[in-house]
């Protein structure tokens, strides 16, 4: 997966995000409007990261390509 993969996985995600975020805003979230934003919550904290890894690992030498999407639980963590 390349890094313009990963950018445009979030873009989508935080496309879908915003719709909901409007959704709730006019007071038509449903319950599952809300599971799902938490759920892309956290898929979008996992793409950034793996982001990261991946320019991390460019940056140092080592192949991009070896990096991988860590659990939720490890990347919820990070901002905890």
């Amino acid at each position: 997966m390349s890094d313009k993969t990963v950018m445009h996985h979030i873009d989508e995600l935080a496309r879908e995000e915003h719709e909901l975020f409007e959704r709730e805003s006019h007071g038509k979230a449903t319950n599952a409007d809300q599971e799902r934003l938490r759920q892309l919550e956290t898929l979008l904290d996992q793409c950034w990261d793996l982001l990261r890894q991946r320019r991390a690992r460019r940056e140092f030498g080592q192949n991009p390509e070896e990096a991988a999407m860590r659990d939720p639980k490890t990347v919820k963590g990070y901002s905890g």
